[in-house]
């Protein structure tokens, strides 16, 4: 099993919720956002599955807040992300916008999702 791993998730486009990525014991610690990315008020926002793709949640930080990426610009961006902060999280989706105001893609857009082993 290679260190670092790239796992696609797509949102098809008139969307804003992408397919389901599986990283398994993983974290995640980074998304490659493409150039036809449509800049999204209130950045990016996950659902996590705990049951393996069955139910699925919103995560929220431990304040009770939405757990947000604050990338709100269109076009192509490399966004890092502390691999503490989701760890346990083998199930994802992430959402363009916010779960109040999700923000469809024009396009079909596929994010690359950087995962790597954290101990």
């Amino acid at each position: 099993m290679a260190e670092v791993d790239v796992i696609t998730a797509t949102i098809s486009a008139g969307q804003s919720l992408s397919t389901e990525a599986d990283i398994g014991s993983k974290s995640l610690v980074g998304i490659v956002i493409p150039a036809a990315w449509i800049a999204a008020a209130g950045g990016l926002s996950l659902q996590m599955s705990p049951d393996g793709g069955i139910t699925w949640c919103e995560v929220r930080t431990i304040s009770g807040s939405a757990y947000a990426i604050a990338y709100t610009s269109a076009g192509a961006a490399s966004i890092e992300i502390d691999p503490t902060t989701l760890r346990g999280i083998s199930a994802l989706k992430i959402r363009s916008g916010t779960v109040g105001s999700p923000v469809n893609q024009t396009n079909t857009v596929i994010l690359q999702l950087v995962t790597r082993l954290v101990f």
